[in-house]
């Protein structure tokens, strides 16, 4: 990989605080910073493009990309979860939270310009009965959906922004 990519983790969600802590990483070759970054925020397209994500819907900012502060509910892992934006840099860092009853996660994304390309980052960690249950009962399956995340967006990425004429957005 290229440069060594870091999340800057809210106190309560440092992974050596929680139990349940995934990290993936890719290098996109052919995907530009801004293209990742775009449909990356572009969280209402999430379920055209990536099967782990369903029925999300903006609570602030409707028809918006994800900027802080942005409030949005979806569905992943088979649960309904309420996010917010706690990090929002620009083709750089993202990062939301995510509540529901047994679960409290932190979600991050680092990118980074790697050639012709973007090295992303993310990362989750986790607090919470359920969540601590799901990753027992099936430990590897948060780190195998959220490479999923990552191999689609690298793909809608490289076809360029959302809308575009070779994008297939809104």
């Amino acid at each position: 990989m290229t440069a060594k990519l870091e999340v800057r983790w809210p106190a309560h969600f440092a992974p050596q605080r929680c139990p349940v802590h995934v990290r993936n990483e890719l290098l996109m070759p052919g995907s530009a910073p801004e293209c990742v970054w775009a449909w990356l925020t572009e969280a209402t397209l999430w379920p055209g493009w990536y099967v782990n994500s369903a029925n999300v819907r903006m609570l602030e900012g409707e028809g918006e990309p994800l900027r802080l502060g942005s409030r949005f509910r979806w569905r992943t892992f088979g649960i309904t979860i309420t996010s917010t934006v706690l990090e929002c840099v620009p083709n750089e860092r993202l990062a939301w939270d995510a509540y529901a009853p047994g679960v409290e996660a932190c979600h991050a994304w680092v990118l980074a310009p790697a050639g012709d390309g973007c090295h992303v980052l993310t990362e989750e960690t986790q607090h919470g009965a359920l969540a601590r249950l799901s990753h027992l009962v099936m430990p590897g399956r948060m780190h195998k959906f959220h490479q999923v995340w990552l191999e689609a967006l690298a793909s809608r990425s490289r076809q360029g922004l959302p809308g575009s004429a070779c994008g297939t957005g809104h």
